[in-house]
């Protein structure tokens, strides 16, 4: 049974940086790829949002893929969208293995522990709903230190559809709400895309612009809490909750 506040995180981009990944295509390609006139941050935003897209569209169409799988197939198809002719000579399977295992040991943001350990402080029951595989992200909390209970750590492998689509969120929505007497539970994302459609499906909605800086409010819709950091954000889902109540 969980407390009668409740909040769900999505995990990775939002309380787990991307910055080691960042890192280390920076470090093993970041040369090859400024001589072709590549930003490394930029091929790996460019990675991320093509595994995402082609990882919901899988999902839309009813072929589910687990995302880290859609991640490593879609990676020599970036480079060659980005203009390297011969991708497969450009970066080798050693090359691509060593990124992949820069990806499963990906960090959380330095303020994650303090944003979580706020909320919980407040009375939240903290929960993650991630597209990740749960082994790994289990194990981004347990390099943190923060205690991550299983069952209240939630991926979309085990419901076969992947975020965005409205039924997704359902089930935990109605699961918290029936739980707490109808109290609506909050979901926070540095990813606007989820944040908004986890709101649109009857969530309070928390987003902070660490990873993307621009809402496009206009484009998303209205949130009820925005803030440039997770422990501004905290502060400010506390703060809203307390004058629900």
């Amino acid at each position: 049974m969980s407390s009668s506040k409740n909040i769900v995180f999505d995990v990775v981009g939002t309380l787990v940086s991307y910055d080691h990944l960042f890192n280390a295509i920076d470090s093993r390609l970041g040369p090859r790829l400024r001589a072709e006139g590549i930003k490394p941050q930029l091929l790996a935003n460019t990675w991320f949002e093509t595994a995402e897209r082609e990882y919901t569209y899988l999902s839309m169409s009813g072929k589910y893929v687990p995302f880290t799988s859609v991640f490593r197939a879609v990676f020599v198809r970036v480079l060659w969208m980005a203009g390297i002719p011969e991708p497969r000579t450009f970066a080798s399977t050693e090359d691509l293995e060593y990124l992949m295992d820069a990806h499963g040991a990906l960090q959380m943001r330095p303020d994650a522990v303090e944003c979580v350990q706020k909320l919980r402080d407040a009375g939240f029951t903290v929960w993650g709903f991630t597209s990740g595989d749960l082994n790994r992200v289990a194990g981004y909390f347990r390099e943190a230190g923060i205690n991550m209970p299983a069952e209240n750590l939630i991926s979309c492998d085990s419901m076969g559809i992947g975020k965005p689509d409205p039924a997704v969120y359902q089930p935990l929505l109605d699961r918290l709400m029936e739980e707490n007497e109808g109290k609506k539970p909050w979901f926070a994302a540095a990813h606007m895309w989820d944040v908004s459609a986890a709101r649109r499906t009857g969530f309070m909605g928390a987003y902070c612009t660490v990873l993307e800086k621009e809402p496009l409010l206009d484009l998303f819709g209205d949130m009820d809490v925005v803030d440039d950091t997770l422990g501004g954000m905290a502060n400010k889902i506390i703060v809203k909750q307390a004058s629900a109540e």
